[in-house]
């Protein structure tokens, strides 16, 4: 097996890795599948031969608490699983959906209050503290996701050690 990772997958909002392994797609999401019935006191998931989906199995729910997404992909006769870490699919839209939100919010604002200033006039006067406080609005919610990332890190490493298991303790041999 081999994984692939770099420096700008550690800053990501949803950190990804790629593994390679000579498993076949189908024989990739049937070892999954053992493994995660062999480890059900610790995680949950939904598997088939594209795509896996696992979380740790916790006593609470969190919005950080992090998923396993993986993806099944067949490259030069080898297998490939790129996985990516991130929240539930109804936090990460609305994570996005706040970032979208408070982007188009600077935008405008910021666009009114450079108009204003070509124009001479003075109709828009808060334009620039708005643009500014959409900024703000930015930095927290993007502080949220760290902090998300932060408090879930402990799950995270659990998720990427059975991402590493599951493909290595079935791996092919030679014999």
């Amino acid at each position: 097996m081999n994984t692939e990772e770099t420096t700008l997958d550690k800053i990501r909002t949803r950190p990804r890795f790629t593994m390679f392994t000579d498993l076949t797609k189908e024989e990739y999401a049937d070892n999954l599948k053992k493994y995660l019935s062999e480890h059900k006191d610790e995680f949950s998931g939904n598997i088939n031969k594209e795509i896996a989906t696992i979380c740790v199995e916790t006593p609470d729910d969190n919005y950080w608490k992090p998923r396993l997404s993986l993806r099944i992909e067949t490259e030069d006769e080898k297998t490939a699983v790129l996985g990516v870490f991130g929240p539930s699919s109804a936090v990460w839209t609305f994570f996005m959906f706040l970032y979208f939100t408070f982007s188009i919010f600077w935008m405008v604002f910021f666009s009114m209050y450079y108009v204003e200033k070509q124009i001479n006039s003075n109709d828009f006067p808060w334009a620039l503290t708005a643009s500014f406080v959409m900024l703000a609005c930015i930095a927290l919610t993007y502080s949220a996701a760290r902090f998300g990332q932060y408090k879930g890190r402990d799950e995270m490493l659990k998720l990427r050690r059975f991402a590493e298991e599951s493909t290595l303790h079935f791996e092919k041999t030679d014999d």
